[in-house]
């Protein structure tokens, strides 16, 4: 009997180290992708010969004001998904609540549903122009990619509230915890990881949904893929692709970073 439970032993330690060993992965891997590119950009840069054209589109102090702008879209998208998502999957995974699970996760949904070129031409189209107010592209992008990035936070949410051992929660319950301590000491901790991994998710989605804000006048790096597409000027549509992706990346791995270092000990 010992021959047949070692084999068992083995694989039950190997299947527990393997999310450990994918986040160390995503820790070295990325990094080495991320310098790479940057290696290609700066070759490309420096080795390429700019017409007057593209030199004026890959003007430097342009680029770093789409960056700024690409980053600060990102960023407040994203903590508005936070916001909305982890109140709103806390909430739906109580008893009492949790009927309206299924038309939350729904209209979550639709907003993925919705292609994001439609989607934002849409919030412009109801925001700027339908309501009349004087509200800015900025806002109006922050809407969008709000909408099309609640989905994998409010899922992941749930889905980390509701693998956690109802055992544990039970036992918290049983030495005097009100049921608002077992949700921030026992569950919110063991369910930290999907949600930082939701949110992760959500960060590189509205990344790369913020190269159309150009669309609607909020910017971003699009505008010098848009420009490079427009005139013809390939190297302009090659950088430009370029920086989203190192910024892409560079995202995802701060993102893998927190991912790893606000994990309660032990998970």
């Amino acid at each position: 009997m010992s021959v047949g439970v070692a084999p068992v032993a083995a694989d039950v330690a190997d299947s527990a180290k393997r999310p450990t060993r994918q986040r160390q992965y995503d820790l070295w891997i990325t990094p080495i992708v991320l310098v790479t590119l940057a290696v290609m950009v700066a070759i490309a840069w420096i080795y390429s010969e700019f017409d007057d054209t593209t030199a004026d589109i890959l003007e430097p102090s342009k680029l770093l004001r789409q960056a700024r702008q690409h980053i600060g879209i990102t960023l407040w998208s994203t903590i508005t998904v936070i916001g909305i998502s982890v109140p709103s999957g806390i909430l739906i995974t109580r008893r009492r609540f949790k009927r309206y699970a299924t038309p939350i996760l729904t209209v979550a949904n639709s907003g993925q549903a919705i292609p994001a070129y439609g989607l934002i031409v849409l919030f412009f189209a109801w925001l700027s122009l339908g309501t009349g107010l004087p509200i800015g592209g900025t806002t109006t992008a922050i809407a969008a990619l709000t909408v099309f990035g609640i989905l994998p936070v409010l899922h992941n949410t749930m889905v980390g509230l509701e693998q956690v051992d109802l055992a544990v929660i039970e036992a918290g319950r049983g030495m005097g915890m009100s049921k608002r301590q077992a949700l921030l000491k026992i569950e919110l901790p063991l369910a930290v990881s999907v949600i930082l991994a939701g949110i992760r998710t959500a960060l590189v989605i509205n990344v790369g949904m913020g190269s159309l804000v150009f669309l609607v006048g909020a910017g971003g790096l699009g505008e010098t893929i848009n420009s490079g597409l427009k005139l013809q000027r390939n190297p302009a549509i090659f950088l430009g692709a370029s920086l989203v992706a190192l910024l892409a990346l560079s995202i995802d791995w701060i993102a893998a970073l927190a991912e790893r270092y606000l994990r309660p000990k032990g998970l």
